[in-house]
């Protein structure tokens, strides 16, 4: 404990304003106070209570109305819960719902006089609003189809509940720990839930033939969680849960808020210390950790209705960006119940799963209204997308985002259909990464772009390469604010060449292993991306510049600029820039000296700029050539 407590007394010189508002009061008083404040209104709403108190039962002051968030353990709602959610976001919330990346529910536009009625409404069926904000364990999350599904070989569900045990709705968990905190729970083969993205996660793993979860902790935007070298029995996981969340109450950092996370006390500390700590406070010693048994993304890969083990399907309604209505949702309650068992199951990208459907009702179901109405989005780039509120419903959001995210699906499957295919897409409105843009094998995070004329406009930072599968990994930047009706086009880019070199049944993250990250450089994919736009869509001339199968450059970006350049002059002129080259040497025996303008009187077609950037990247001289792909493509913006 030590070096726990070294670290504390290091970040204890100042307490941040947050920490000195928790102090005014009890949340749970607060809480008895419900009926009063919104008989109260917006006139006797206290400043503490919109800021903080409410939050920690998941009601978020927006200044006209309330957000309410809604605790679903492990996604799963009964047919009576996910009814009566539809009738309260009907009847108080505009009949408005959003399908979360927790794999929960949020209502928006609720009147300050009705909160207590909504939440009494919830409680009559079981669903609890509380710790879903502020400092709190947040909603657990599992593998939607945890202990349905083939590669479900531990259902968690009944671990869930012995967590929220601990916790959920016990005054002595709420409001108590410095920040939030996020849990997964994964039992089962496939990666369906971000298992590697919260502060502790629980990862399915074996260890001397014996089934249990490898700890890994410590994540936070633009960070994965790191091996904790630590393996727990089903047994075990409450008491290493519960001493875990101790340890982090008592020597977690309370001074600025931006950095007291957990992963920033792990990072201080070290995690085999803080493991040690936690082993102190549990009286236990946990073995170290065993084979992590993650294998896949998720199990449906691309299906929408999965068989499970019981020997009857799971339909995946696919909700575009989890944008839903409580229309809906009573009519998706009404058809799982119908159809199935009643039992409807939330998903990590923000879509849902009808469950227990016996054979014989399947094609009834999918004839069902609703069930139809939604069947146009089961295509490649809706079916793994996530995004996150935007500027509609949300203060931090720089773009509209859900909308954005949307057209972009849209227009994707209009422009690139791509048959046994996977692509994840996610889109964040912001810095804050609510919508996981970087795990992503495309992610895409708002901000504010200048068009061609210098306009400012919506636009996103592109980023390409997040991993899920076996192993956790960020994505990295591929494009820093281009616009969004820009960054459509470089997407499709990329997908048309996944569609070109892509294996059978290939996933977008296992070719971009085996194809786009092996064979090139990022730089060299952002000017790949680039040049086609400019070829195409601002130019016109049709003209696709395509990557190499086996390109020879050995992602040495020197050699990179210097092949395109060489292919480029080809594919605008239809000569060959030299005889032959040798590695960046041109054979010159037959000298081949070009101008700045050769290209564009070649092709005239082709801006004098575009000939300019060709004639440095191909020079004959390599002391005279461009050096990185980065001066390219501000001299591409020019063009």
């Amino acid at each position: 404990m030590k070096a726990l407590k070294t670290a504390l007394e290091a970040r204890s010189k100042k307490i941040n304003k947050v920490e000195t508002t928790k102090t005014l009061k009890s949340p749970m008083e607060v809480y008895a106070k419900l009926d009063a404040i919104a008989a109260a209104g917006y006139e006797g709403l206290s400043k503490e209570d919109s800021s903080y108190f409410l939050k920690c039962f998941g009601l978020f002051d927006k200044g006209e109305d309330f957000m309410l968030r809604v605790r679903v353990p492990a996604g799963q709602l009964n047919y009576e819960q996910a009814l009566r959610i539809g009738e309260v976001a009907k009847k108080y919330g505009n009949d408005y719902i959003d399908i979360t990346t927790r794999m929960q529910i949020e209502l928006r536009y609720l009147q300050i006089e009705n909160i207590s009625t909504v939440l009494k409404a919830l409680k009559e069926v079981g669903i609890s609003t509380f710790q879903t904000g502020v400092d709190n364990p947040r909603n657990i999350v599992t593998d939607p189809l945890d202990g349905i599904a083939y590669d479900s070989i531990i259902e968690t569900i009944p671990i869930i509940k012995k967590l929220q045990a601990i916790f959920a709705e016990n005054p002595e968990w709420i409001s108590v720990l410095p920040r939030k905190f996020n849990t997964g729970i994964l039992g089962s083969l496939s990666n369906s839930c971000n298992i590697f993205g919260h502060d502790c996660n629980f990862v399915l793993a074996q260890k001397d033939g014996v089934f249990g979860f490898n700890i890994y902790l410590g994540a936070r935007v633009g960070m994965q969680a790191k091996d904790a070298n630590t393996f727990v029995t089903i047994e075990e996981v409450p008491l290493f849960f519960k001493s875990l969340l101790t340890v982090f109450k008592n020597y977690g950092y309370r001074d600025n808020r931006n950095k007291n996370r957990l992963v920033f006390l792990l990072n201080d500390v070290g995690i085999e210390n803080f493991i040690d700590a936690v082993k102190k406070e549990a009286n236990a010693q946990f073995s170290s950790a065993g084979v992590t048994m993650v294998q896949s993304q998720n199990i449906a890969l691309g299906a929408n209705k999965v068989l499970g083990r019981n020997g009857k399907f799971n339909y995946k309604m696919i909700v575009p960006s989890g944008i839903f209505t409580g229309s809906d949702m009573i009519t998706v309650a009404k058809a799982a119940k119908n159809y199935g068992s009643g039992d409807i199951r939330l998903t990590y990208d923000q879509n849902l799963y009808i469950i227990n459907i016996p054979t014989e009702q399947l094609a009834t179901l999918e004839a069902n209204e609703v069930v139809d109405k939604y069947a146009k989005f089961n295509n490649l780039y809706f079916q793994d997308m996530i995004a996150c509120a935007g500027i509609q419903t949300c203060s931090f959001g720089v773009i509209p985002n859900k909308p954005d995210a949307v057209a972009m699906a849209h227009f994707l499957n209009s422009e690139v259909a791509i048959e046994n295919a996977n692509v994840r897409m996610n889109w964040s409105a912001c810095p804050k990464g609510c919508g996981i843009h970087g795990i992503a094998d495309i992610g895409f995070e708002g901000c504010k772009a200048k068009d061609s004329e210098g306009n400012r406009v919506d636009g996103v930072h592109i980023f390409i390469g997040g991993k899920i599968t076996r192993e956790a990994k960020e994505a990295h930047i591929l494009h820093k604010s281009i616009p969004i009706t820009e960054a459509k086009h470089h997407v499709k880019y990329l997908l048309k060449t996944y569609a070109a070199y892509k294996l059978r049944a290939e996933t977008f993250e296992a070719f971009d292993n085996r194809f786009l990250s092996a064979n090139y450089s990022f730089q060299a994919l952002g000017f790949f991306t680039k040049i086609n736009y400019v070829l195409n869509e601002k130019l016109g001339l049709n003209i696709l510049f395509e990557l190499d199968a086996e390109p020879k450059s050995g992602k040495r970006e020197e050699y990179e600029l210097f092949t395109f350049g060489l292919k480029l002059y080809k594919l605008l002129t239809g000569e060959k820039r030299y005889e032959s080259v040798i590695g960046l040497n041109a054979n010159m025996l037959r000298p081949t000296s070009i101008k700045r303008d050769t290209v564009s009187k070649l092709n005239p077609q082709v801006p004098t700029k575009l000939s300019e950037i060709i004639y440095t990247m191909t020079h004959e001289k390599k002391s005279e050539r461009a050096q990185v792909f980065s001066e390219l493509l501000v001299a591409l913006k020019e063009v």
